[in-house]
């Protein structure tokens, strides 16, 4: 039996998010996992809505349409940008809906792994050995976590992001695409590492950083 589903955020990342789930449901050989009820956003543009009705699915309203469906219904928050996804995700938690965690089957999690609900992986994405994650973070595609690496909560790494072993992304980070983190290295919570920056000491929380090495 199919479990009930809305994505949050009909924007390009949440629409990237439906893709995960038919993946899945498309992988499932026991039938589908998800029944996608709908998408909610607050404030969507009528091109993301007409985008959204095109992958054949009905935009719900915004988020307060949630406290109207049935307490079984899983949620998963399509949206790209921590600081913004945090927010969405502090106002989610008075629904009290369980969040689900969508691993698409061309990515893969290694063993000793854990984390927390919410987490969203795409597509090629590399997960290797007792890695550690927190709640809603997204590992994009291609990307790579390596050994004994924490991930705090709602971090995103994005596309083609490496993150050598035993690094530690705290909360609320962002790691942009095509960059690199060396071993053993401490990126600070809220903290953003620039497109194709290469960090080879540790990032100071609340900080950007760019270029290689990055600073």
């Amino acid at each position: 039996m199919s479990l009930d589903i809305v994505v949050v955020g009909c924007g390009g990342h949440g629409r990237e998010v439906l893709g995960i789930i038919d993946a899945v449901n498309q992988a499932s050989v026991g039938g589908p996992v998800w029944r996608v009820v709908g998408v909610v956003d607050d404030a969507p543009s009528e091109t993301d809505r007409k985008r959204v009705a095109r992958l054949g699915h009905e935009y719900l309203g915004t988020t307060a349409a949630l406290a109207t469906l049935p307490a079984r219904t899983h949620v998963t928050v399509g949206i790209g940008a921590p600081a913004v996804r945090h927010a969405v995700v502090t106002r989610l938690d008075r629904y009290e809906l369980p969040a689900a965690v969508l691993v698409h089957p061309a990515a893969t999690i290694g063993a000793d792994t854990h984390y927390g609900e919410g987490l969203v992986v795409f597509a090629g994405a590399r997960i290797t050995t007792n890695v550690t994650m927190g709640r809603h973070v997204h590992i994009n595609q291609n990307v790579t976590v390596g050994h004994d690496c924490v991930l705090g909560d709602v971090v995103s790494l994005n596309p083609l992001a490496a993150v050598s072993g035993n690094c530690r992304v705290d909360s609320g980070a962002l790691v942009g695409a095509g960059s690199v983190v060396l071993e053993g290295r401490h990126v600070g919570t809220g903290a953003t590492v620039g497109a194709a920056a290469c960090v080879v000491r540790d990032v100071p929380p609340h900080t950007i950083v760019k270029g290689v090495p990055a600073r």
